[in-house]
């Protein structure tokens, strides 16, 4: 009888937790609404409407915020806006998604390239060397040559500090 109250509440927590596992859908079953909205987001960007297709793949991300290939394409429309920033932010976001995605790695470290953040571009390309192992991967290959093109001039620009004027005489 002293263990009843014990076996009670492990009882209720098991069926608890089995109850609101059952209710949530898998991973990899994707809102197809939020799938019709990618694919007319890449239609858009693929014409060259990055405004209406940014707008199109946001819409599908509200749809379905586990839509892992949604912030993958929105960060490459805001890599061709010019926007390494918040390319960085979505690869990041669809990297929280799925840890190991090589798309994400390397997409994310030629942004941070852009952005002049090198050091952080090479823990990039030494997880995607990793993750690789032995097999050839076209990632690590694109990544390290956007790392030894390094940064463009405005990067270069930014990420050095000016010198203190002279003080007036």
């Amino acid at each position: 009888m002293r263990f009843s109250p014990v076996a009670l509440a492990i009882a209720l927590a098991g069926l608890s937790v089995s109850t609101s596992l059952q209710g949530q859908r898998a991973d990899a079953q994707i809102d197809p609404r939020s799938m019709a909205l990618l694919m007319q987001g890449r239609a858009a960007a693929a014409s060259g409407n990055l405004d209406g297709a940014t707008d199109l793949i946001e819409t599908a991300l509200a749809v379905d915020p586990r839509n892992r290939a949604a912030f993958l394409e929105l960060a490459s429309v805001a890599t061709r806006q010019g926007l390494p920033g918040k390319a960085i932010r979505l690869y990041r976001e669809a990297l929280t998604i799925e840890p190991n995605d090589l798309t994400a790695l390397r997409g994310q470290g030629e942004a941070l390239v852009a952005k002049g953040a090198m050091e952080a571009a090479r823990e990039n390309l030494a997880r995607i060397k990793t993750l690789c192992a032995k097999k050839p991967c076209p990632e690590a290959t694109t990544l390290a040559s956007a790392i030894a093109k390094g940064p463009p001039p405005s990067a270069e620009v930014a990420t050095k500090v000016p010198d203190k004027p002279e003080a007036a005489k």
